[in-house]
């Protein structure tokens, strides 16, 4: 009975609601206010110089394209995983255009070994580009996660690691955007590996981000013996 039990408890006196929006349209404008404070770092630091040549480069324009899509997909997926009636593949849509992401790294490599041979894989160390893209990631993870808790967080870890991903995606975006630095190699263990191993952390602390407290009471009050 616990379940019609919760269910009659939640329907009781209930006050009309006003249904979320489409998890596609809630990205698109966390998409959107994040993109304008992106441009606004991306101004503040500078544009690269060579920003003309770099985006017809077709390797560059895939790279920073699947980098962009990467980061609204999951926004889009991250506000699917809390709404309990949306499809499941959802949540993993954003594996795509990350995947494209990854290939378009891949070419990058083997260009660099092409031209340079197996020194081109060389890279030196640009650690900074982790404190750098946590920086820039923060507002726009801190709104993603202000707007994910207006849903049902069923899936915490999933719904944070996406959330995440978007957000370090798009600083990361914004990073080649400003940072002159093309050894693909470089870009991929220290701004791909930064975004990879920002998501893997914040994802372990989902359940403390999204913790559904109103629906653990309403459990432990039927779960509880009654006299």
């Amino acid at each position: 009975m616990l379940n019609q039990d919760l269910i009659e408890a939640l329907t009781d006196n209930c006050a009309p609601i006003r249904p979320l929006p489409h998890p596609a349209w809630r990205a698109l404008v966390w998409f959107a206010v994040s993109l304008c404070y992106v441009a606004i770092v991306v101004a503040a630091m500078g544009v690269r110089p060579d920003f003309v040549a770099k985006i017809a480069d077709p390797q560059f324009a895939t790279e920073l394209a699947a980098a962009f899509l990467t980061s609204v997909v999951a926004a889009a997926g991250a506000f699917s995983a809390g709404c309990p009636a949306r499809p499941i593949w959802e949540r993993f849509a954003a594996g795509f255009f990350f995947l494209i992401w990854v290939g378009a790294l891949a070419v990058g490599c083997w260009r660099d070994v092409d031209a340079f041979g197996v020194s081109g894989l060389l890279s030196h160390s640009d650690i900074y580009c982790l404190p750098t893209i946590l920086a820039i990631s923060i507002p726009a993870a801190v709104l993603i996660l202000s707007m994910v808790r207006r849903g049902a967080p069923i899936a915490p870890f999933v719904t944070i690691g996406l959330a995440a991903l978007a957000s370090t995606a798009l600083a990361a975006a914004a990073l080649r955007l400003s940072f002159r630095q093309d050894a693909a190699a470089s870009v991929c263990i220290w701004q791909f590996g930064s975004v990879v191993l920002l998501t893997g952390i914040a994802s372990l602390f989902g359940r403390a981000l999204l913790h559904w407290t109103r629906r653990d009471q309403l459990i432990a009050s039927f779960q509880a013996p009654r006299r």
